[in-house]
């Protein structure tokens, strides 16, 4: 199964795959950044507001984080997505 990443509508980004190991994640200088292990997935958060960056906490669920899109759709449909 190859790895997959999927954007969860509200949420962080979700990878996925039997070789969650192989993923190599860097930071804006090009130092590695430790994964953690033992988890069948990996999240990376898109609010920003995450104590844990770049993983999600969940912080997203707690502050109303709406992606781009939905976002841009509420605010054209003036309301809540």
């Amino acid at each position: 199964m190859p790895i997959t990443i999927k954007i969860a509508k509200t949420g962080p980004l979700i990878i996925t795959g039997e070789d969650i190991a192989q993923v190599q994640l860097v930071d804006h200088e090009g130092k590695p950044v430790e994964i953690p292990t033992g988890k069948p997935n990996l999240k990376l958060c898109r609010c920003g507001a995450s104590v844990t960056k770049p993983f999600c906490d969940g912080t997203h669920s707690k502050i109303g984080f709406l992606a781009g899109e939905t976002a841009v759709n509420a605010e054209r449909s003036g309301g809540a997505a």
